[in-house]
């Protein structure tokens, strides 16, 4: 892996990590708490893990600078879907009680330059 590469997915994971706090924050903000950050299971991971009395929201999130390749939201493809219904699983087996009802969320971030921009949509696909 050249120089190049490797920072440029450097830079990438810390855009990543950005996302995950900005998101976290926005979410703290709605009366979330913040059970888990990058929960894995093997090589995949669930970015936040939050709860809001009996609810339990496994939330991707998605960060861009800009729109060119699409929403931040719309990114978030049934493969992922499928990955991140696995990796719940597994969390809802080592964690997880019949008096909490589970749902999944994308958080998409937006950042241009100063400006930041959210979109939440709430149960944005089933847990089949």
């Amino acid at each position: 892996m050249s120089y190049y590469t490797r920072a440029m997915t450097k830079q990438r994971q810390d855009f990543g990590l950005l996302g995950e706090r900005i998101a976290a924050r926005w979410l703290r903000r709605d009366g979330w708490t913040i059970v888990a950050h990058r929960f894995r299971d093997g090589r995949r991971d669930i970015d936040l893990i939050v709860q809001r009395n009996a609810e339990v929201a496994f939330v991707e999130v998605k960060a861009r600078h800009g729109e060119e390749f699409g929403s931040p939201v719309e990114a978030v493809h049934a493969r992922k879907q499928r990955e991140l219904c696995r990796s719940a699983r597994v969390w809802i087996a080592r964690h997880g009680t019949e008096a909490l009802n589970y749902r999944f969320d994308v958080v998409g971030v937006l950042v241009s330059g100063q400006t930041v921009r959210v979109r939440h949509v709430p149960n944005a696909f089933p847990l089949p």
